[in-house]
């Protein structure tokens, strides 16, 4: 019998909901002006819990919204991410109403280092889903729709930000068109496992060339995000063909470097650690990895999660063999209960980054609404790539074209880099970037499915017709 039914649910959620209203109202001493309640209780030490009560609140806050949010869109057959975005879009705006106690959390330096921990357990688990071996068995047409699928909406990105922002800078340009190279791998995997899809040629050309956009839009974001730092840090925009060239290598040098060395390093590494006692010694020693990768890639000038994506591709079943004869569950389910925890927390606060008045002005969502075009068609330019008549191209096409959690991270990392006193993406642009996300996000299950069982009715009525004519 189940203990839980819906509508116990719904009353448990909003019972919960009015505790967390009435703390938020009444639990500051004093009243909410220039210095927010919430921040007040972060800073008070002197009281029961001191600094970590307004940790918890905004824990409690996100916790809560990412999961009603993620059951809202999975009951209408969306992303939970979808839910956990739109709806931290909501609570981040409630200044509108003049609701202005969950403003603190926007920029509490506590929460803002969990959402980075969150975005580099994301890419590491990206990572482990990858395979560097499977990568090579896709043949050439997944590696040539991933390069059609990245080098096309990388210049129609950057003229819809030439056509849009005439008077910012090359590198904004650039870096809008970095932001729709990549691929949201889970979500059309997710697509063809409901059809039964999966093991299908067109699945696997598309999750290999996804794979492949994933490594390219990262060397991309890397190269783009160098550039700017270094113009950022004094060499003004007279930044030298050798330093790019430099820029470029050091990227493919970290990934490359990481995939070769690794699989020697690796296995050294994990035999040493199988002898350790204690509980944990595997996930700590995986997560050892993931979070060194991560320290130098930042040192080394590109963003942690290019090094976290790399830990993820590098650790193969086959360098810790030992902890599974042990009974060790793999490290993509041990993972799993620390990105349940520190994910949502990254896209609520995405959410909560974007300011819903910019949605007011035409300008914004005109740009919204050409870069989503550019989004969707530069994608659909793979199919362009497959020149096998019995494969389903435009299936191929659509698969590609959902940006979810990769084009959410590319516009945090641009809204955190600074060109000439000012962010590479905007308040405005980041707007743009969002409702890109989420209705190519959209579109694709729908759009997927329909051409797939298409094309499958479509290759029935073909070989009935043959039939028919031998007879």
């Amino acid at each position: 019998m189940r203990i839980l039914t819906n509508r116990r649910t719904i009353i448990l959620m909003a019972i919960l909901a009015v505790y967390l209203v009435f703390g938020l109202a009444f639990g500051s001493p004093t009243e909410i002006t220039g210095e927010p309640a919430v921040a007040e209780a972060t800073h008070d030490v002197g009281g029961h819990g001191g600094p970590v009560l307004g940790l918890l609140l905004g824990l409690i806050v996100i916790l809560l919204v990412a999961k009603l949010g993620g059951d809202l869109f999975e009951r209408f057959g969306q992303p939970a991410v979808l839910g956990e975005l739109v709806l931290g879009m909501l609570i981040g705006n409630l200044h509108l109403l003049g609701i202005d106690v969950l403003e603190p959390f926007k920029h509490d330096i506590t929460l803002e280092v969990l959402a980075e921990l969150g975005v580099i357990i994301l890419l590491f688990e990206v990572g482990l889903e990858s395979s560097v071996k499977e990568m090579m068995k896709v043949g050439m047409a997944s590696f040539m729709v991933a390069i059609f699928g990245v080098v096309v909406p990388f210049f129609l990105g950057w003229g819809v930000g030439h056509l849009f922002l005439p008077e910012e800078s090359i590198y904004v340009h650039i870096f809008i068109g970095a932001t729709l190279t990549a691929t949201s791998v889970g979500i059309t995997a997710r697509v063809l496992q409901e059809i039964g899809k999966i093991k299908s040629r067109e699945a696997k050309i598309i999750l290999g060339a996804a794979v492949i956009d994933d490594i390219l839009g990262l060397v991309i974001l890397a190269v783009v995000a160098g550039i700017i730092t270094a113009i950022n840090s004094g060499q003004g925009d007279g930044i030298s063909s050798g330093a790019i060239l430099w820029i470029i290598s050091k990227a493919i040098l970290f990934i490359v470097g990481a995939i070769v060395i690794g699989g020697w390093v690796l296995p050294h590494y994990f035999r040493f650690a199988v002898r350790l006692k204690g509980k944990g010694v595997f996930l700590s020693f995986c997560l050892l990895v993931c979070f060194t990768l991560s320290y130098l890639a930042g040192q080394v000038g590109l963003a942690p999660i290019v090094g976290a994506f790399a830990a993820g591709l590098i650790l193969d079943e086959l360098h810790y063999h030992k902890f599974r004869e042990k009974g060790e569950r793999s490290i993509n389910h041990l993972i799993e209960p620390i990105a349940v925890f520190l994910v949502p927390i990254f896209f609520v606060r995405m959410g909560m980054m974007v300011e819903l008045s910019t949605f007011a002005q035409i300008e914004i969502l005109g740009f919204a609404a050409v870069m989503t075009l550019a989004a969707i068609l530069g994608k659909q330019v793979c199919s362009l790539a497959i020149f096998d008549k019995q494969t389903n191209r435009i299936a191929i096409g659509l698969g590609m074209i959902p940006r979810g959690e990769v084009g959410l991270i590319f516009a945090g990392i641009g809204a955190k880099l600074m060109l000439d006193g000012h962010p590479v993406i905007s308040a405005g642009t980041y707007s743009a970037v969002v409702i890109m996300v989420i209705v190519t996000t959209l579109v694709t299950p729908p759009a997927l499915k329909i051409s797939l069982l298409r094309g499958d009715k479509k290759s029935v009525s073909q070989t009935g017709e043959s039939a028919a004519a031998k007879a």
